[in-house]
């Protein structure tokens, strides 16, 4: 009895999340997918040294933390962008993707750094 109580929450609650969600505006829905291609190509590159191995280990790391610290600058992107967000209410969309492009520059500089 009570799992069926368990699916019909679980059902309401993803029902509720996705309606909340179709209401999101396009530009937070593409960045929404740039993250999450970020953190699958993360995952993908983890797998890939568990099953092969680490070999050049600076290697490794610069791919990971790449794509992680890629997938955190897109997430601050997609905070100052969302019109909901009250916090950045006086920051213009241009601004805050000017902000991320440079940090992007910024992050790889120092991964290429760390590379050699």
């Amino acid at each position: 009895m009570g799992k069926s109580s368990t699916a019909k929450d679980a059902q309401a609650l993803f029902h509720s999340l996705r309606s909340a969600y179709a209401a999101t505006p396009t530009t937070l829905k593409i960045i929404d997918l740039y993250v999450l291609f970020a953190v699958s190509t993360a995952l993908i590159q983890v797998g890939y040294m568990a099953i092969v191995g680490s070999f050049p280990f600076n290697s490794f790391l610069s791919g990971v933390l790449s794509c992680v610290g890629t997938a955190v600058l897109a997430v601050c992107l997609r905070i100052q962008v969302n019109k909901e967000n009250k916090e950045f209410k006086d920051l213009p969309p241009e601004r805050a993707f000017a902000d991320f492009v440079l940090c992007n520059l910024v992050l790889h500089l120092v991964i290429m750094n760390f590379l050699g």
